[in-house]
């Protein structure tokens, strides 16, 4: 079966979804590959290159349709498009089956298959076909580069002999992929990060990536991620209403504002007002990433760039992926290539669609002449739920002195324990054993004792769990080995020597290397 990738004709649009190191991989799964004369010159491939890989180049869409069992897309297909599609044929690209409804009905009655890749699940085995991931990172990156380009001053703080420049404030509002991608970008570029997002669980990874996050003072507690797909839920009235709150506390203090917050299926919510863009700084800018879905700020103009009376830059652009073509073209082309390993498990050319398969199905949303959208929930949840956890109750003054002195009572009954055993054994040695091996034994037990007291006492941060028990061990051979040093025998002498030197290597050795290990970690 053949496999091929039309020339996008959306305006703009310089994504391929086949670049050539993806048709090779096509074809070991035992596909032709064909390509539209064209098709990825926008994102530096040339058709010289696609031929290289032994894919087939034809002239024109028309007849790449025509030829293709499976076709390949980013963008949603157009009209003429639609009716190109024949029964049986397979069309997998971006679709949004969801907000195109009358397109997806044309796409059925053309008896096709359509594989939305904007609906793969977010569970742990889609990841690898997870394409507005991997869309979403090359946006929340380029978003960030976007908006340096608009404002007027450093991303990171200096002080010079030409005056003291202060580092730029960036608030990320949603921290999905596009989100985290972006708090990565600003914290690298030096700028003071902060991000917010609706889902409490991420916050954890806000803060690991050196950004800030801004939490809100409201009691009602927030929909698990795991309950949603890893997505946003729509909030509450009054959560909203915090959030707005929040936002404009925010505003004015903020240089760089980059929204981020979608929720599948509906228009992006409002979360930046005019109010909030009008109290900001002169010379900040705004970068609706939403603005494919009618923005997050009230002000967004779709695919256009804007300047407010009060000098704030609000960018709206729509095609930041396409702006990164090569990159994305790659990335997406792998997304698919993935796809495509899923539906041939035999890798021999021939496509088979697992309806009970929960990655294949989710992405569905037509298949033998039925509209198969909205998919049922995966059986493998996205996330695991994050467990309630109940706070034990504050212990009063009386309970906890009544703890400490059980405590007290028990580790007493235990060392008495321990030393009438120790006492028995040293008794009964005492009265068996030779003097000569009395002496011996007298020198370990004092080695064993001050050695562990030694190594017990050293703190934890200087050396690991393993590097104290090699420690230990060394302390009570080299503290056996210098109370027999000064013996007369000429061998014991030579043979405490060796363990003296070899053990203060040891020892000396691991802390050494324990302390270039902890220096790995420090940022000085």
């Amino acid at each position: 079966m053949k496999i091929g990738s039309p020339k996008e004709i959306f305006e703009g649009e310089d994504r391929v979804a086949m670049t050539p190191a993806s048709a090779k991989d096509l074809q070991k799964l035992g596909y032709d590959c064909v390509i539209e004369t064209g098709a990825g010159l926008a994102a530096g491939f040339s058709d010289a290159a696609y031929k290289e890989a032994g894919v087939e180049v034809v002239k024109t869409g028309a007849a790449l349709f025509k030829d293709a069992d499976i076709i390949a897309k980013v963008r949603p297909p157009e009209d003429k498009e639609i009716k190109r599609l024949r029964d049986g044929q397979t069309l997998i690209s971006f679709f949004y089956p969801g907000q195109n409804e009358a397109l997806m009905e044309s796409a059925n009655k053309q008896g096709a298959t359509v594989i939305a890749m904007d609906m793969v699940p977010r569970i742990s085995r889609a990841q690898k076909m997870d394409a507005l991931s991997s869309m979403a990172n090359i946006a929340g990156y380029r978003a960030v580069i976007e908006a340096g380009n608009n404002f007027g001053r450093f991303f990171t703080g200096q002080v010079t002999a030409a005056g003291k420049v202060p580092p730029a404030k960036v608030l990320v509002v949603g921290a999905g992929v596009a989100g985290l991608a972006a708090i990565g970008t600003a914290t690298s570029l030096g700028a003071i990060t902060y991000a917010f997002d609706v889902r409490p669980e991420v916050a954890e990874q806000v803060e690991s990536m050196g950004a800030e996050f801004v939490f809100l003072d409201f009691e009602e507690e927030q929909q698990d991620g795991a309950a949603t797909g890893g997505y946003a839920a729509v909030s509450s009235p009054e959560f909203a209403a915090a959030q707005l709150a929040k936002f404009r506390e925010l505003a004015p203090d903020m240089d760089i504002v980059i929204t981020t917050a979608l929720i599948p299926g509906r228009d992006a919510p409002e979360l930046w007002t005019k109010d909030m863009v009008e109290s900001m700084k002169p010379g900040s800018v705004i970068v609706d990433l939403a603005a494919e879905r009618g923005g997050n700020c009230k002000l967004t103009v779709k695919d256009e760039k804007i300047v407010t009376k009060n000098g704030v830059t609000i960018v709206g652009y729509t095609d930041f992926p396409s702006r990164m073509a090569a990159q994305s073209s790659s990335l997406y082309a792998t997304n698919i290539r993935h796809m495509m390993a899923d539906l041939t498990p035999e890798k021999d050319g021939k496509p088979v669609h697992d309806m009970e398969d929960d990655v294949i199905r989710g992405a569905t949303a037509t298949h033998k002449g039925e509209i198969t959208f909205p998919p049922p929930p995966p059986k493998v949840q996205a996330i695991a739920a994050q467990p309630k956890k109940e706070l034990a109750p504050e212990p009063t003054p009386e309970e906890f002195k009544a703890r400490e002195a059980a405590e007290f009572r028990t580790q007493t009954r235990n060392q008495v324990a321990m030393l009438g055993v120790g006492g028995l054994l040293l008794l009964l040695v005492g009265t068996v054993a030779p003097p000569s091996f009395m002496q011996h034994f007298i020198v370990f037990v004092l080695a064993v004792f001050v050695g562990f007291q030694v190594i017990w006492n050293v703190a934890h941060s200087l050396h690991t769990p393993l590097m104290a028990v090699t420690n230990a061990i060394s302390s009570i051979i080299i503290l056996g080995a210098l109370t027999q040093i000064g013996s007369g025998s000429a061998l014991v002498v030579i043979l405490a020597a060796a363990a003296v030197f070899m053990t203060g290597i040891n020892i000396f050795g691991g802390f050494l290397v324990t302390r270039r290990m902890l220096a790995m970690f420090q940022k000085s």
